[in-house]
Parts: structure tokens; C-alpha cells; sequence
């Protein structure tokens, strides 16, 4: 039809009816994914089925976001399908990777069993890597953090089913699925294994760039997965303990490396750790917050800190505007806000500063217009209009605002 949307626009809604994937663009998607994977082969190939199956999740979470049911179970059945054939092929089978979105996919179509076997299936296959294999590391990390979704607090959490998978991964031995107990004598030495594989890594410095690589992957993992072993087992300050640990010492190594080699080496991954392991901690105290009570402020000052550093990392001011909508002061926001669009050239703090006015703005209309019906309120809300399209119009004089279709979208359909 000519001009048309391919994949969505999700920060649009049209009436009622949230922006979806259009039919042309979607087969537009399916068909390069097709062609592509008759020309691939090997290592791209698996590669490529990663990539499909994560675009296949998005759409799945999307549809769960817009609690569409119907959409839903035709979209699971659908993605199954294509994850099960990925399976089969004889390339695939022992690709960890694939296991673990085809596990994360059962679980977010709510099949908590049958995402729990996936897992243990992947596990049980995977050998004996233990701590030294970045996969193994990593799939074990994902599976104990939906496990951790699932608790309602954190007694008891130390014979908890994540703590039986974070213990199995330091026993180097053959995986055993969850019989309902794990023994106290496990979780010590799980503890002083862990304590030993995190100062190896954080002592020893890699040879090349590809081994760096390599190994700011497993860092991450590895600290996600003790953190977490550690708030199950002791509690919330032992976790942060380690967050804080890893980062100092990864800023240290990022630096030295500067200085060493004179070029933007260390650079090039020590940030990526460092965010990576930033995200986890900012996550896990979030979640800490959503199941027991725990002050705001341990939250607020590790986002802020992060931000500074990386403005363009959406999850984290995803995070932010999240706490910031539970404060009554914008004041404090706003003036986060200014500093960092002076400071940085990416397009994300603008973004992010117009949408948390606009929530604000969503929210004080809803209560001025509370049992009134559609009666509008004598006294309008100019105030948050105005800085709105001021903000839209600092961000479209920006380098990289102006060439940014999502921008001016947005900037029309609020103007509209």
C-alpha cells in the first residue's frame, strides 16, 4: 500500500487503540528473517535464531502490556512453534542461548511449569562449566530472577528454588533438578566458591580485546547471580555490597587501562560492565522495595548516579521516572532533568523529561476532572502545557533531535 509503518510505534496511541504491528510491516520482518536464514549458515545462523526469537518475545510482551488475551494465545502459539523448530535443528541443540529464550518464552505465556523443565533441561545438558562458562552463568541468572519474581517476601527465601539453581551452578557437577530443600552445608560452600570466582575476575586482567570482551560478560553475569545469592540467602545490604565492590573495581580497571595503553581501550567494555551491573542493582532494589518496605533514597542516589554517566540507557530512566512519579515535588526531577540534557548530546533525557510531564500532566487532569464527568475543569492546566512544548521545542533544536521522526511524531500528536 505504499507508505506504511513497519514494526510499531509503541510510544503512540491512537484513541484508545495502542499502535500495534501493521500487517505489511510484519511480513515485511518475516520475510527478511526467511531470506536470511536460507543464506546463513553455521555461527550466523544461530545468531540470526536469537535474534528472531527476541523480536517473537517483544511482540508476546507487547501483547501482554496491552492485555490483549485473545492476541496473546495466537502470538504464544506462534512464537512456540518457531522456538521448537529452532530446537530441532541439529546446529541449535546445544546453543544455551536459545534454551533460555524459549524458557523466558514459556514463562511469560505464564506456563511456569513447563518453563521450569525448559530450564532444567537446558540445565541438565549444559556439563559442568560451572562459574567459568558465561552461558551456563547467564541462564542460571535469568532463571533465578523469575523464580525471585515469584516470592512474596523473603523469608524462607534460603530454601527457595533460585537458591537451588545459584548453589547447583558453584558445584561444578552434573545439574539436579529442585527436590524442595536445599542444605545449609551447600549454601556455605556456594558462598566461599562464589567469593573466590568473583576475586579471580576482578584480579586477574585480560590478554586481548576478544578475551576482554569475553570476560566483562561472564563479570557481569557472575556478580548478577552472587548478588543475588547473597539477598536470598543474608539480605538486601549484603547484595548492594557486591554491586558496590564490582563497580569500584571495574571504574579502576577502566581508568588504568586508559592510562596504560593511551587509547580508548578499556573504554570500549569496562562501561558496558559497569552499566550492565548497574542495571542490576538498580533492579534488584526496586524489587526489593515492591516486597517489603525499604527507604527510597539508597534508589534514587544510585540512579542519578548512573544516569549522569550513561544518559542514553533507557532502562534506568525507565526506573527513574518510576520512582520520581511516587514524589509530589517535580522540582527535584525537573532540575535532574536540566542538568543532564546541558551535559550530554543523546536524545533519551529529553525524551524521558517529556514523558514524565506528560504522565504529570495526564494525572493532575484525571483528578481535576474526578465524578464531573466530561465537564472540563474552570481553571486549565496551562502550566504543564506550556512547559511541555517548550521542552519539545529545546529538544527539536538539538543536533540529534532534529533528525529524530519519533520526536516530531510525538511533538504533533501533542500539539494535536
Amino acid at each position: 500500500s505504499g507508505f506504511n509503518s513497519i514494526g510499531h510505534m509503541d510510544t503512540m496511541s491512537r484513541g484508545r487503540h495502542q499502535i500495534g504491528h501493521y500487517k505489511e510491516g510484519e511480513e515485511f520482518i518475516q520475510n527478511v528473517f526467511h531470506v536470511l536464514s536460507q543464506i546463513f549458515t553455521g555461527k550466523e545462523k544461530s545468531n540470526l535464531a536469537i535474534c528472531w526469537l527476541q523480536y517473537e518475545i517483544s511482540k508476546v510482551i507487547q501483547c501482554l502490556q496491552a492485555k490483549k488475551k485473545k492476541k496473546l494465545k495466537a502470538q504464544g502459539r506462534k512464537s512456540k512453534k518457531l522456538a521448537k523448530n529452532f530446537l530441532k535443528a541439529p546446529d541449535n541443540r546445544n546453543n544455551l542461548s536459545l534454551w533460555k529464550l524459549y524458557a523466558y518464552l514459556e514463562w511469560l505465556l505464564g506456563n511456569t511449569d513447563d518453563s521450569r523443565k525448559v530450564f532444567d533441561t537446558a540445565l541438565c545438558t549444559a556439563g559442568t562449566g560451572g562459574l567459568k562458562s558465561a552461558q551456563l552463568c547467564s541462564l542460571s541468572l535469568l532463571y533465578a530472577q523469575l523464580e525471585v519474581e515469584l516470592l512474596e517476601s523473603t523469608e524462607g527465601a534460603v530454601m527457595s528454588r533460585a537458591v537451588h539453581v545459584l548453589t547447583k551452578l558453584t558445584e561444578n557437577g552434573p545439574y539436579v533438578p529442585y527436590s524442595g530443600q536445599v542444605l545449609p552445608m551447600n549454601v556455605l560452600k556456594a558462598r566461599k566458591a562464589y567469593e573466590h570466582a568473583l576475586q579471580d575476575y576482578l584480579s586477574e586482567t585480560p590478554v586481548s580485546d576478544q578475551g576482554q570482551v569475553k570476560d566483562t560478560d561472564q563479570l557481569v553475569n557472575l556478580v548478577g547471580c552472587y548478588a543475588l545469592f547473597q539477598y536470598l540467602t543474608v539480605g538486601i545490604d549484603a547484595a548492594v555490597l557486591i554491586y558496590t565492590q564490582a563497580s569500584e573495581k571495574l571504574e579502576v580497571s577502566g581508568s588504568q587501562k586508559c592510562e596504560n595503553t593511551g587509547e580508548n581501550f578499556g573504554i570500549l567494555n569496562f562501561p558496558t560492565a559497569l552499566e550492565a551491573v548497574t542495571v542490576l542493582h538498580t533492579n534488584l532494589l526496586r524489587f526489593h522495595m515492591k516486597i517489603s518496605v525499604y527507604p527510597l533514597n539508597p534508589l534514587r542516589e544510585a540512579l542519578t548516579e548512573a544516569l549522569k554517566r550513561y544518559p542514553s540507557n533507557q532502562s534506568l530512566w525507565r526506573s527513574y521516572i518510576h520512582i520520581q512519579r511516587k514524589s509530589h515535588s517535580a522540582s527535584k526531577a525537573r532540575r535532574f532533568f536540566d542538568s543532564v540534557t546541558r551535559s550530554t548530546n543523546s536524545l533519551e533525557p529529553w525524551l524521558f523529561a517529556i514523558q514524565a510531564e506528560q504522565m504529570r500532566k495526564k494525572l493532575t487532569e484525571k483528578v481535576q476532572r474526578a465524578d464531573v464527568g466530561e465537564i472540563h475543569c474552570t481553571i486549565p492546566e496551562t502550566g504543564l502545557t506550556n512547559r511541555i512544548v517548550a521542552l519539545f521545542e529545546h529538544a527539536i533544536q538539538s543536533e540529534n533531535g532534529t533528525h529524530c521522526p519519533l520526536l516530531w511524531r510525538m511533538y504533533l500528536n501533542f500539539m494535536v
